[in-house]
């Protein structure tokens, strides 16, 4: 309080606002005032009301239970927490069937669920067997599980754990965010051994007890303000690896703590430094001048060659870039739309791959780092799969970072063709911003593809990419304010040149042939990741509040159905006692829910009602 400026009252303010709050529920006064300092207040806790949770010990409607009843008592069932077990670096790589350990299921990111239950014959079946309300705001988390027991992050910073069979709370951590600070979207959790870790709004990473929601470690990632972190963990080697967002001259990170003490273990700068390698690539800035190289999704991890993968987005001041200072300043600006190989147990970075120098168009090359294994000349090689916004996908060797191919999805217009041995982009002129005219740019800067993520089936080699086909106009700023890209003007969204007004696709790329297998257009654009299973079914969401399932090898539509909110994360599929769930999280209010919003002004979505459906065959 008070909406839209929290933190703003004085400590007396509060103090009375929680006093009368109490008042008006028939909590009796205290035998001393609140201390009105912050970090006193932060520690009040508002105890249970009289009467239990029904409240108000006879002042409200119902009342409560009378004070002279004892209720029978409740019906006994199983709690999983019961049963749960540590989760290790061998399951984290190759997971149960049945269970969903990291965002992308397992460390490779692939995001395939090899479960069969639900198939093509029988997904139109498919009925709902639990929801789960979650905190109101905006949702983009992906949930996971492991032996019966949901992890899922909730608005406001909030980790609860549910019976993943019926829906049923068994724990909630909220975190206490200080004065001024507001909860942001988080995209990833992760677990480890005993405990589950999130990334807080206040840049903090927090330890939880798996079994009880205990808080075993708070560790801050970051001395100074300014740094924000959505993407979410990465656990492995007994390292917990995040990365920060934000605006801080010269600094972005990817910091690493012990996941067992959350003792600092060591950090990365995104930004590369004078005299250090990639320094001189910033157009002869100093580093405090320098900025973005946001790491804003969660790594990758391949145990054999023991490296983990980030992607890094582009600079937030394309003007440091734009304008040489002097002949042969250099203009890439790394680390800035590469993807980056790092050593979880020193934090040396091994390999890097720039996907896009100097990228003036706001295009991060920033999303899931994919390992999969495919021949390359005749020899099965570990390689990295990612796209930018422009929806090109290079394909990198992971051991050594050397460019393999890339498969152009044809959403852009910004790079006309690429070296087949190097990957260098060569850039269309015609769409460069900076000579005070407006630029037709595909795609718009919420991405043809964007964080949410692909698919990759390693039986059949298809990816399965959600996709949005949507361009922009850059057009200069000549009021005074600022624009987008501060050499690049304010984008607005257009269609696609002769656009038929779909704007949502999934398409399947087999990436053995890099032939395109099938492609899936409708009028809404896309809103949520992709999930293939081996029963042969895709699931995708869109804007509608549509959740669809596909035929995996056709793109047939097999069965769809409506939800109260936007899915805005990715789909889940895992098994409680044998039976196969599939899982999507709802929550509008994310970039990739919101920002084609214009193209469609037919499709309402007025309020948020965050939550999470489940669904199972009868």
């Amino acid at each position: 309080m008070p909406p839209g400026s929290p933190g703003s009252l004085a400590g007396t303010e509060y103090a009375q606002i929680i006093a009368y709050v109490l008042q008006q529920n028939n909590f009796a006064t205290g035998r001393k005032e609140f201390a009105s300092d912050a970090a006193a207040l932060a520690s009040v806790t508002i105890p249970a009301p009289p009467g239990g949770r029904g409240g108000g010990g006879g002042a409200g409607l119902g009342g409560g239970v009378s004070a002279s009843v004892k209720l029978p008592p409740a019906p006994k069932k199983a709690n999983p927490l019961d049963k749960i077990t540590p989760v290790t670096d061998a399951m984290l790589e190759n997971p149960p069937a049945g269970e969903w350990l990291t965002w992308r299921r397992s460390l490779d990111d692939q995001g395939f669920s090899p479960l069969k239950q639900i198939t093509k014959a029988n997904v139109n079946n498919l009925r709902v067997a639990w929801t789960w309300t979650l905190s109101p705001g905006a949702n983009e988390a992906t949930p996971l599980v492991h032996d019966g027991v949901m992890f899922l992050h909730s608005p406001g910073d909030k980790l609860e754990a549910l019976d993943a069979a019926t829906g049923d709370l068994l724990w909630q951590y909220a975190r206490l965010l200080p004065p001024g600070v507001n909860a942001g979207n988080k995209r990833a959790i992760a677990i480890y051994g005993n405990k589950v870790y999130m990334a807080t709004s206040d840049v903090h990473a927090v330890a939880l007890e798996v079994k009880t929601g205990r808080v075993v470690w708070d560790q801050p990632l970051v001395e100074e303000r300014g740094f924000n972190v959505s993407g979410g963990p990465l656990v492995a080697k007994g390292k917990v690896m995040i990365g920060t967002s934000g605006r801080v001259g010269g600094k972005n990170y990817i910091v690493a703590l012990d996941a067992e003490s959350g003792a600092f273990a060591w950090r990365f700068n995104t930004i590369a430094q004078p005299g250090e390698p990639g320094g001189d690539t910033w157009n002869d800035h100093k580093a405090e001048e320098r900025n973005g190289g946001s790491v804003w999704t969660a790594g990758s991890y391949d145990s054999a060659l023991n490296l983990a993968f980030f992607g890094v987005a582009q600079t937030y001041d394309t003007a440091l870039l734009v304008k040489p200072v002097r002949p042969g300043a250099k203009t890439d600006g790394l680390y800035t739309d590469c993807t980056l190989a790092i050593n979880p147990d020193t934090g040396k970075l091994v390999w890097y791959y720039q996907h896009l120098p100097n990228d003036q168009w706001d295009l991060d090359w920033v999303f899931e780092r994919q390992i999969v294994r495919m021949p390359v000349n005749g020899v099965v090689r570990p390689v990295i799969m990612t796209s930018g916004k422009q929806a090109t996908y290079d394909v990198l060797d992971a051991e050594t970072g050397k460019y393999i191919f890339s498969k152009d999805l044809g959403l852009q217009n910004i790079v006309t063709s690429i070296d087949p041995v190097t990957g260098k982009k060569n850039i269309n002129p015609q769409t460069m911003p900076g000579d005070g005219l407006t630029k037709m740019v595909c795609p718009h800067v919420d991405g043809a593809k964007s964080w949410i993520p692909s698919s990759f089936n390693p039986n059949t080699k298809i990816l399965y990419i959600p996709l949005v086909e949507a361009c922009m106009d850059l057009t200069p700023v000549t009021d005074g304010g600022r624009g987008l890209l501060s050499a690049g003007g304010r984008p607005s969204l257009r269609p696609r040149p002769e656009s038929d007004g779909k704007y949502g696709r999934v398409e399947a790329v087999n990436m053995l042939t890099r032939e395109v297998v099938w492609t899936e257009r409708h009028r809404a654009p896309v809103s949520s990741g992709t999930l293939d299973t081996a029963g042969g079914v895709i699931f995708n969401g869109s804007i509608d509040r549509f959740f669809r399932a596909y035929d995996d090898q056709t793109g047939k539509l097999l069965w769809e159905t409506r939800l109260t909110d936007v899915p805005s994360n990715a789909p889940i599929s895992y098994t409680v006692n044998g039976k196969q769930y599939i899982a999507i999280g709802v929550g509008n209010g994310g970039a990739q829910a919101t920002g084609f919003a214009a193209l469609v002004p037919e499709i309402q979505n007025v309020d948020r009602a965050p939550a999470v459906w489940v669904f199972q065959l009868p």
